[in-house]
């Protein structure tokens, strides 16, 4: 009669090992699969969180007829006595606002004796960090664009292509500097409004 009692605190050990070796494995499966849960979550893979980081990536595009949360206030004497501004549904679906450079750009041409004489504006569909970023940051982008002037050739200057290419030249420095200087850059074009070589 002994011998069963032997038996059965025999059986009983291993039994508790395994019931809390099965119990140790639940719990470490638990908190792995919590912990890559959670990381997928932070990751953006799972749960939406990805989606809130890209609308503050930088300046958003701004529709026709919907208001801009980072508009320039008004100057003094703009917004009497006219109506609302008028927004066609054609076209880009979303506004363009411009922004014109204080003072006209001078520089002599590269291996010539003309000069240019040019007056700029540039766009923007973003909403108005851009215009704010481009009013910051005007020294440091006439700098840059007259470099680009002074290394523009004059057949550059008096050609439709050359001045196409100089466009480009100029909207892609102006994006480079607000890159630089506020991570974004959301420049669409630049426009001459006066260009005169001499």
């Amino acid at each position: 009669m002994s011998a069963k009692p032997a038996r059965d605190d025999g059986d009983e050990k291993p039994k508790k090992k395994g019931k809390m070796g099965l119990i140790l494995i639940a719990v470490a499966m638990l908190v792995v699969g919590g912990g890559a849960v959670f990381g997928l979550m932070m990751a953006g893979v799972i749960g939406g969180h990805g989606e809130e980081k890209k609308k503050d990536e930088g300046p958003q595009l701004v529709r026709k007829g919907a208001a801009d949360p980072y508009a320039p206030p008004a100057k003094e004497g703009e917004g009497e006595g006219g109506g609302a501004e008028a927004e066609s549904e054609s076209g880009d679906p979303y506004r363009t606002a411009y922004f014109t450079f204080t003072d006209d750009f001078t520089s002599n041409l590269k291996d010539s004796d003309s000069m240019v004489q040019a007056s700029l504006a540039c766009s923007t569909r973003r909403d108005g960090r851009v215009l704010q970023w481009l009013a910051k940051h005007e020294l440091a982008i006439r700098s840059r664009l007259l470099e680009i002037l002074a290394d523009t050739p004059e057949e550059d200057a008096t050609t439709i292509d050359g001045k196409e290419r100089l466009n480009k030249r100029m909207t892609d420095a102006i994006n480079q500097v607000l890159i630089q200087k506020e991570g974004f850059g959301g420049v669409d074009a630049v426009y001459f409004r006066n260009f005169i070589v001499q």
